[in-house]
């Protein structure tokens, strides 16, 4: 899927997006729990890039729990910025954010920001050298020492546990509300549209980006979380 078919997706989606994926919010509760860690040790005023930011579910989460944060959300679905800007009005920190609808490589190519959030994202990116070069455009706007962390499907789709797996994914999906229908789609999606991975093939294609020694941290289900830092 070509980057503006999927922005016409995700506008498609924005408006009954969070609708739609609120059984699955245990997960995302649980990763954004766990990240809170990761970045305990950014400046108190930390700067934070949100990658993919979609509706601002997990600003709306770190702006609760580090109020003097600032962000720059951005995402290339103009529907999308919209809602997490209204959602950013709506929790009262929308005054703490800057919106901008693109990809990463239209924000300056400046080490401007103390952390990166990442989430589902990468896994769109079907060229392995593209996603590199992805990874490589938010290592270059995170100061010396930044932390990112990132979330994507992955799982070793050769491997002969792979179909049992997929099975639980899509029970697990089918348990959140989603009717036959919409899991048939995802499935096609998956075989087409996501570059599903092993998880040390991941980590190592955000290594050649820039980000040394990822460490993953957590798992939930196809859903995996890593978090790595820029060289000092």
């Amino acid at each position: 899927m070509q980057q503006h078919e999927l922005d016409a997706l995700f506008d498609q989606q924005a408006a009954g997006y969070d609708a739609r994926w609120v059984r699955m919010a245990p997960i995302r509760d649980s990763l954004l729990f766990l990240m809170e860690t990761v970045f305990a040790d950014l400046p108190e005023d930390a700067r934070v890039l949100c990658v993919g930011a979609g509706t601002g579910a997990e600003i709306a989460h770190f702006a609760r729990r580090f109020p003097r944060w600032t962000f720059v959300a951005l995402d290339p679905s103009t529907q999308m910025i919209a809602a997490c800007r209204a959602r950013a009005e709506r929790e009262g920190v929308a005054d703490r954010c800057t919106f901008h609808a693109g990809v990463v490589d239209t924000l300056p190519d400046d080490a401007a920001f103390d952390g990166a959030t990442c989430l589902l994202v990468s896994q769109f990116l079907l060229d392995p050298d593209a996603r590199t070069a992805f990874f490589g455009a938010i290592a270059r706007r995170l100061h010396a020492g930044g932390t990112l962390a990132w979330a994507d499907l992955a799982w070793d789709t050769e491997a002969a546990d792979y179909p049992a797996m997929l099975r639980l994914w899509m029970a697990t999906m089918s348990g959140a509300g989603l009717d036959d229908g919409a899991l048939e789609q995802i499935r096609a999606n998956y075989a087409r549209d996501v570059a599903i991975l092993p998880p040390d093939r991941v980590a190592a294609l955000a290594e050649a980006g820039g980000f040394p020694s990822p460490l993953r941290f957590h798992q939930a289900g196809m859903i995996h979380g890593w978090c790595a830092r820029t060289p000092r």
